[in-house]
């Protein structure tokens, strides 16, 4: 009997501390001021997500209807509580003139658990992120890009071969647009990350395409599953050492770069890509030999003063400088093809903006009489700049998330504040703020005409943010919007995108914690120009 009462007694305050676990936050903002829905019991404001009824973007897009007046609203990520800030004056704030209180993203990867991931420049913090951010800096500065844009083109070609080949024997193809996009990006990532060179177009079987599509699958129902128990129970993961990532996979990445570092510091060899950048950050003497003043387009982000004031740390290890291959593998792969894959749907799906984006591109490449596209040439293409800049507003993450790093508090709408203790979490509604008419006049149309250089003036600071704001922005923007360009200019120069019966228009998310993602495969119908 006595044992019975005590195993009862066990279960009793287990219970009692699970549930403590999960309601100890759901008073949080009441004594902050804020107004909030209430949370459900360990999944907070997300009920609508896990049933299937919405998609992360679309929730954060509508973040604030149920409280269309408010400045700060509470909102609770899964048990964590979160500041959500739709004022984009109070953005600026946190990400610039507050910068150093909110310097730290919320950590999904500690160093300890997954040092590749932990050491890379996302999931670094405080000094040790300045560091890396000044060390890395100079590798994406345009004077690199210029040396990059070579090796994108070259892919780009090597698609459109594909493609018209493919057309010659069996006429026009329909194909999988993010399919036939991770290709290309893939062999990008390759051949500008990795120093590898592969045709994923001749062979889909070679191992870095392979490895490629079992690390970063964000359709596997394995690998969402693994992200939604990190999402709610980071430690419990932690603690059982459950791997988000395939570990032999990383470890395939991880020798490709060590080998090739290897064997170019013995043999002399210099290419211009991230591992000889990267080998000169080891060095030290990756540095900048000039401030420069440049843009890819619209939505390059600003260089932060952080980059050219800090002095670069030059005794970085292994593990640190390759942990920065991965997450650039994971964005370029997986980020820039999602990303494409909405840039192509919009072309298709608007007629009269892919004329106007074939009007610009061939006239533009029949002026430049057989010479290659380049990163200078680029930049004068202005209206394929203008798309980019509208379906990067349509198309972007959720929220940018920060974290205070040490108590501050904020004053906003005349008299009010709000305080925020060292380790409060915040986020900054990137979809909300894209998708808000008051920003952006009929949100939902497809109006690249909002950056033309008559318009361009008249969007508000802060509420256009597709890279991040403030010095922990995208360091890789120019790279991206490089190889986002490239993609566009072959693809419509080349080809008419035609929707068919099984493209699903309009186009609709994935429910569930992903995204932007599309619900369907967007297929699209690739016919050669000159069989027009």
């Amino acid at each position: 009997m006595i044992t019975e009462f005590l195993i009862l007694g066990i279960l009793a305050v287990l219970i009692y501390q699970f549930y403590r676990l999960g309601t100890k936050n759901e008073n949080f903002f009441v004594e902050r001021g804020l107004k909030f829905k209430k949370p459900v019991f360990l999944i907070g404001n997300y009920l609508p997500i896990f049933m299937r009824k919405t998609s992360l973007f679309e929730y954060a897009r509508d973040i604030n209807k149920d409280f269309p007046n408010e400045k700060i609203i509470g909102h609770f990520d899964f048990r964590r509580p979160v500041a959500v800030l739709l004022d984009p004056e109070l953005a600026k704030q946190v990400s610039v003139k507050d910068f150093e209180n909110f310097a730290n993203h919320a950590e999904i990867f500690s160093e300890a658990f997954d040092p590749d991931f932990g050491n890379s420049l996302i999931a670094l913090k405080d000094q040790k992120w300045k560091d890396m951010r000044s060390t890395l800096s100079p590798a994406f500065t345009g004077s690199k890009m210029r040396l990059m844009c070579d090796f994108i083109v070259e892919t780009c070609e090597q698609m459109v071969d594909f493609l018209k080949l493919e057309s010659e024997i069996k006429g026009p193809q329909t194909f999988d647009a993010k399919e036939l996009l991770s290709r290309v990006t893939l062999d990008v990532i390759g051949t500008c990350a990795f120093g590898v060179k592969v045709n994923s177009f001749k062979d889909t079987n070679n191992a870095f395409f392979v490895t490629a599509k079992k690390l970063v699958n964000f359709r596997s129902a394995i690998l969402q599953f693994k992200f939604l128990f990190l999402m709610m129970c980071p430690k419990v993961m932690e603690f059982l050492n459950i791997k988000l990532f395939d570990t032999t996979s990383k470890k395939f990445l991880k020798d490709i770069v060590l080998n090739a570092m290897k064997v170019r510091e013995e043999k002399k060899i210099i290419r211009p890509d991230m591992v000889h950048l990267l080998m000169e950050a080891k060095k030290g003497t990756l540095a900048r030999t000039n401030v420069e003043k440049d843009s890819a387009g619209f939505a390059t982000v600003e260089e932060s003063p952080i980059e050219s004031t800090t002095s670069p740390k030059t005794n970085w290890t292994d593990t640190e400088l390759i942990a920065q291959c991965f997450v650039f593998f994971v964005a370029g792969y997986e980020g820039v093809s999602n990303a494409a894959n909405f840039m192509l749907y919009e072309v298709m799906v608007n007629p009269d903006i892919q004329e106007k984006l074939y009007e610009e591109i061939s006239g533009f490449h029949n002026n430049l009489e057989g010479k290659s596209l380049n990163y200078e040439y680029m930049k004068k293409l202005k209206y394929v700049d203008m798309f980019t800049a509208e379906f990067l507003r349509k198309f972007t993450q959720p929220f940018l998330d920060r974290v205070c790093t040490r108590d501050c508090t904020l004053k906003y709408d005349g008299d009010k504040e709000y305080t925020f203790k060292k380790g409060d979490l915040l986020w900054i509604p990137t979809g909300y703020y894209h998708h808000n008419p008051e920003f952006f006049p009929d949100p939902e149309k497809t109006n690249p005409e909002r950056f033309s250089d008559e318009n361009k003036h008249l969007i508000k600071p802060f509420t256009y943010a597709p890279f991040g704001l403030g010095p922990r922005n995208c360091i890789a923007s120019r790279f991206a919007l490089m190889e986002l360009k490239t993609i566009l200019y072959y693809v419509v120069l080349n080809f008419h995108l035609e929707p068919t019966k099984e493209t699903q228009i309009p186009l609709k998310f994935a429910k569930g914690f992903i995204g932007p993602v599309t619900e369907k495969k967007v297929y699209i119908k690739f016919r050669p120009r000159e069989d027009k």
